[in-house]
This record gives C-alpha cells, structure tokens and sequence, in this order.
C-alpha cells in the first residue's frame, strides 16, 4: 500500500518513500516531507556529484558534504551545480 505526503521538494501532494532510507532524524525528515520522485531526482544529482568529485563514501568528509548538498537540494531548493555538467535542453 502506497502513502501519499505533501513533498516538500515537489511543493504537492506524492507517493511517499515505502520506508525511511536515510538514519536519525534526518532520515525521518526525508521519509515523512520527500516523495519517491524527488528523492529519485536527489540520487540521480548524488550519483553525478560523487562522480565529479571523485568522493570516497568511506570518508566522514565526502558523506558530510554529500548530506549538506542533499538538504539544500530537497528542502531549500538548491539545485546542485555540476561543474562541466550541462543538463539537457528542454
């Protein structure tokens, strides 16, 4: 059974995350504010920045700056800036 949440990041009503996939209380922020579709949006940006930057998820700095970009990409609306990245025309 699918729950529906008001996505903070979609600014409208969408088919939440089947279960929190973030730890603590972040996690539970994402799970209950973050639709399925936005956070697919945020790992698609997360997969590209980790390759751009070549970070190493080992590394406490590499997941702390990844964590920081990902509260900026879905609650502040920030969109994350690839550098040599051009998205697509629309």
């Amino acid at each position: 059974m699918s729950r529906t949440i008001f996505c903070q990041y979609l600014q409208r009503e969408a088919e939440g995350l089947d279960f929190q996939l973030y730890p603590g209380e972040l996690g539970e922020k994402i799970f209950n504010n973050i639709s399925k579709e936005a956070w697919a949006e945020w790992q698609k940006k997360q997969t590209m920045l980790i390759n751009e930057k070549r970070l190493n998820l080992m590394d406490p700095q590499s997941r702390e700056f990844l964590e920081t970009e990902m509260k900026a990409f879905l609650f502040e609306g920030k969109d994350i800036k690839i550098e040599g990245y051009t998205p697509p025309a629309q």
